[in-house]
């Protein structure tokens, strides 16, 4: 950011420009009144010579050392004008403070005058004093500053930052005047502040590459087994219509096709429902106990066929929890059926419910579900819950995998103000946690069991 001297300076110099001399031309009028009053006193009165000319030189005297008043008052007009424009006034303050985003307001040399609470905490360490540049180091925000300084006009750009995560940000910068500056004035001096607005991007990104991801994967999804359902379809109209063997071959594999479509497009559609409400949290009190063993009783016949035994360690009486049935059914669900399906290897799947206290001390129940089976590598794990993800794409939909479970469980638990932790290491298993809060309140009455059917 290019440098100029401080209003400060300025003021000290334009003090110390007025010399003597330029004090006597200030006062040219009063010595040349007292001039002509002086030789009228010595022609009408008889004043001698030398004591008129002695006051006509006392008074120089006096008006080269003492400033005028009106000079002084100018000097401290400046002064106080200049202080108000280094400093924000309260009017100012209050406006910042009000906005949701991070906001600085900078003078024209670039140095940080006000911060609002939002920019402290996010930006830690920024005070007022110190040069802009400490607290944003974007080069493209700088140079847009330096525009903003040099034209007065208005700036908006964005840029990426790679480190530590991938983040996006927009900033709006607009020069600000203070009260009684003219239009002559602002096109030749440099704005009085100049207001630096930040906003974080990324969620709006990030959801826009994801709603793209999605409508590319769910086509994707599709296409696959409706080109094998018209393959099988014109086969059966053609070579093989004759060919009762082979018929009921492609009609058996375009069944499972369908079932597969059926499948996405309930998954889809599920989770366009719980997009919907996530942002109220479910008001009903239910017993996680009696749901974890509904849901150990509803996939039993699926673990006697893989062979592998799920067992419960979970309290006796009920445990309380603030959520909604037919969801908190899906999202047990999704992890025991998923436990079954990729960890049968190990023969045992562990369902265990117990209470602990969460990262900032707040009481709350975690469920979780452990398989012994391969386990999952660490590189796969950031990425287990984004939607169509899978880990082994042969593998999942050979096991009516649809790629959208874990995506539903997480908008699920994000409905209920709930956490998905996941452990695994390749070999030992994995492991999938829920932390849902604790109920404070233990007088509210449990929710009867629902009859509908889970989303």
């Amino acid at each position: 950011m290019t440098e100029s001297p401080s209003p400060f300076e300025e003021i000290a110099e334009a003090q110390a420009a007025a010399s003597p001399l330029t004090r006597i031309g200030e006062a040219k009028w009063i010595l040349v009144t007292a001039f002509c009053v002086a030789g009228y006193a010595v022609i009408a009165f008889d004043v001698p010579v030398v004591s008129a000319a002695a006051g006509l030189a006392a008074l120089t005297a006096v008006a080269a050392v003492v400033p005028r008043r009106s000079a002084s008052r100018r000097v401290k007009l400046k002064t106080q004008r200049e202080i108000r424009r280094m400093w924000p006034g309260t009017g100012m303050k209050v406006t910042v403070d009000a906005l949701p985003t991070p906001c600085f307001v900078a003078d024209g040399r670039g140095i940080t005058r006000y911060v609002n609470a939002q920019a402290q905490a996010i930006y830690s360490g920024v005070k007022p004093g110190d040069p802009l540049s400490f607290s944003l180091r974007a080069p493209s925000l700088l140079e847009a500053f330096d525009r903003v300084c040099s034209t007065g006009g208005t700036e908006r750009i964005s840029w990426i930052e790679k480190v530590p995560t991938e983040t996006w940000f927009e900033a709006h910068i607009a020069p600000i005047y203070m009260p009684g500056t003219g239009a002559q004035e602002r096109m030749q001096s440099r704005p009085d502040f100049i207001l630096v607005v930040i906003q974080d991007l990324t969620e709006n990104r990030r959801l826009e590459r994801m709603r793209t991801d999605f409508v590319a994967n769910a086509s994707h999804e599709l296409r696959t087994p409706l080109a094998s359902l018209t393959g099988f379809i014109e086969t059966i109209q053609g070579p093989a219509r004759n060919d009762p063997e082979a018929q009921d071959r492609f009609l058996a594999i375009m069944l499972e096709q369908a079932g597969r479509m059926r499948r996405l497009i309930d998954d889809i559609l599920s989770l366009s429902r719980i997009e919907l409400k996530a942002h109220v949290q479910p008001a009903s009190v239910v017993d996680l106990t009696e749901i974890v063993r509904h849901t150990r009783d509803a996939l039993t016949p699926l673990a006697v066929d893989l062979d592998v035994e799920i067992r419960i360690h979970a309290p006796e009486t009920p445990v309380r929890v603030k959520g909604d049935r037919d969801e908190l059914i899906q999202v047990i669900e999704n992890l025991i059926e998923n436990a079954l399906k990729y960890g049968s290897a190990g023969k045992y799947v562990d369902v265990s419910l117990e209470e602990q206290n969460d990262t900032d001390d707040a009481p709350c129940w975690v469920l979780s579900v452990r398989d012994y089976g391969e386990g999952i590598s660490p590189e796969h794990l950031p990425r287990l819950t984004e939607r169509f993800y899978r880990i082994d794409v042969e593998s999942s939909r050979a096991l009516k995998g649809t790629g959208l479970g874990l995506a539903i469980v997480k908008h699920i638990l994000t409905r209920h103000r709930a956490r998905l932790d996941i452990e695994s290491e390749p070999g030992k298993g994995a492991t999938f946690k829920v932390k849902l809060p604790a109920l404070e309140d233990t007088d509210q009455p449990i929710e009867s069991k629902s009859t509908n059917t889970p989303l």
